[in-house]
């Protein structure tokens, strides 16, 4: 855990946010142990930017895993930084319920989060279980 918070750290110091100021660094976890960075990357016309979370999926998904344990969110804010609900969603269609988010504001500072308490009503395809 103490490494995936780390990653996500330098993955912050990447992030490419000169209208919000509001960094954010991801590192993601595979269950073969990998780790997949992301950082968020705004743009002017503020839909076309991507968050952190989505980067580092998109990434590892464009490398063929599919499989993940867990994700460590930082932010450079006070608080916490919790996925938006864009990226929950995202995160739901490859990271099942017993997942672990990890939202740290340091490597001693973090909350663990199961996938399934934060968003515990997905949305998904009619005949899936």
């Amino acid at each position: 855990m103490r490494e995936l918070i780390e990653k996500a750290l330098q993955a912050r110091e990447k992030a490419y946010a000169p209208y919000s100021k509001f960094k954010v660094g991801t590192a993601l976890l595979t269950k073969d142990g990998k780790i997949y960075t992301g950082c968020n990357v705004e743009n002017v016309s503020y839909p076309v930017g991507i968050c952190a979370e989505r980067t580092a999926i998109s990434k590892a998904v464009a490398d063929g895993e599919r499989n993940f344990t867990a994700i460590a969110i930082v932010g450079s804010g006070e608080d916490h930084c919790m996925p938006c609900g864009m990226c929950r969603q995202f995160m739901a269609e490859f990271c099942k319920g017993n997942f672990d988010v990890i939202v740290a504001k340091s490597i001693d500072d973090y909350k663990i989060i199961k996938m399934s308490e934060l968003l515990p009503h997905t949305f998904k395809m009619i005949n899936e279980e």
